[in-house]
Formats: structure tokens, C-alpha cells, sequence
């Protein structure tokens, strides 16, 4: 049984929670039914690694926008310091962001969400939460304060969380691009015999291919 207080888990209900942003109140995850979600959290305003990945995730959000997702940043800064460096940001990189920041002085929902190391300081570390239409963390992932993160990996582990839960399938490493699949994907193993020799009746008819039993893989468009 989870333990009360730690933070949620892969699989389980992002917190129902009311927060202050640069963009006003929103419920989460309720204000975004329907949609999926990048949450993510830096250390604190006005420092040169996060302003970086802010510009980055503003340039990327065509992109995020047509795999149905929205952006939401988080510091412990309040919503006049993000207003601030949103101004700074735009004066010198040309860049308007866009995206709700939010407010989280005191750290209650960083802390709820797991995103503070007391080991790595008393500020966020970088991390990344992907959650699905219905409100349910798929992914994770931290960053170290002193790394900035990857905007072309998050977008590719959008695209493979949508096709693997669409889909009812996995992507192997690399996906699209993997060195012997390609950007075909895997199925999910078969838990017991009849529905091995099914799977193995399916290879024949050309529907996928197997290695194995347990190693089958198709692409998309069959």
C-alpha cells in the first residue's frame, strides 16, 4: 500500500489541485480533460539554464500543440517574478512565452509532486511529468539542476506514449528510429498458450512479423 504523503506514481491520478499562474487560476487536472499535459518544474527564475529551456519549449509549442498537449511550467518563484523574467525573456531573445508558469513560493505542490531534492539544495530539480487526457501520469523524468533537458526526447516520448496507448502497443529503443525495427512497433506478448499459437497463426497470414512467440512487431498502417 503507497504511503500517504509520496509522491504520485506512474499509473496513478495526477493530484486534483488549484494553483496560481501568469496566466490566472487553473484546477489540474481538470482544466485539461481531453488533452495531455508536460508539466514541468526548474529551479528558479532568472537563471540562465532555465531561461534557455523556457525559449526551447516556447519554440517547440506548434509542435507539442498538434500532438494535442499543453505546457505548464513550475518554480518556487511567485507569479511577479515569473511575469518579471517572462518580460526579461522576450526583451532579449525575441521570445514571448506563452504557456501558464506556476506559482509555487512555498513549494507545497513541488514537494507533493516530488520535484525537491533536499539532497540537490532547497529548489526544484528538473523534471518532467507527461500526463494523458484522462489525468493519469504516464512518464517521468529529472534533471539535475546543472542539466538542461532534451526538447526533441520529450516531443518523441509524446508521439510514442500516444502510439503505444492508441494503439495498444510498445516502441523499442530509439523509436521512430530504431536500428532494426525502424518505426515499427512491438506487440504485446501473449500470457498463455492459445493465444501463442494465435499470434503464431497471425505471423502466417502476414498481419506481422515474429522473431518469437514473445517478439512480434508490425508497422502502423497494417
Amino acid at each position: 500500500m503507497k504511503q500517504s504523503g509520496c509522491p504520485p506514481l506512474l499509473g496513478e491520478q495526477f493530484p486534483t489541485v488549484e494553483v496560481e499562474t501568469t496566466l490566472g487560476k487553473k484546477k489540474l487536472p481538470d482544466d485539461y480533460a481531453g488533452k495531455w499535459v508536460v508539466l514541468f518544474s526548474h529551479p528558479g527564475d532568472f537563471t540562465p539554464v532555465c531561461t534557455t529551456e523556457f525559449v526551447a519549449f516556447q519554440n517547440k509549442m506548434e509542435e507539442f500543440k498538434a500532438l494535442n498537449t499543453e505546457l505548464i511550467g513550475l518554480s518556487l518563484d511567485d507569479v511577479f517574478a515569473h511575469m518579471k523574467w517572462i518580460e526579461w525573456i522576450r526583451d532579449y531573445f525575441h521570445v514571448s512565452i506563452t504557456f501558464p508558469i506556476i506559482a509555487d513560493q512555498l513549494g507545497k505542490l513541488a514537494t507533493q509532486l516530488g520535484m525537491v531534492s533536499p539532497e540537490l539544495g532547497s529548489s526544484t530539480v528538473r523534471t518532467v511529468f507527461i500526463i494523458n487526457p484522462k489525468g493519469v501520469i504516464l512518464l517521468t523524468m529529472n534533471y539535475p539542476p546543472m542539466v538542461g533537458r532534451n526538447m526533441e526526447e520529450i516531443l518523441r516520448a509524446v508521439r510514442a506514449l500516444q502510439v503505444a496507448t492508441e494503439n495498444n502497443v510498445a516502441t523499442p529503443v530509439n523509436w521512430p528510429n530504431n536500428e532494426y525495427l525502424g518505426d515499427q512497433v512491438i506487440l504485446p506478448p501473449p500470457r498463455n498458450v492459445m493465444a501463442a499459437q494465435q499470434r503464431a497463426e497471425g505471423a502466417n497470414q502476414g498481419e506481422y512479423q515474429c522473431l518469437d512467440w514473445w517478439f512480434c512487431y508490425k508497422s502502423l498502417e497494417k
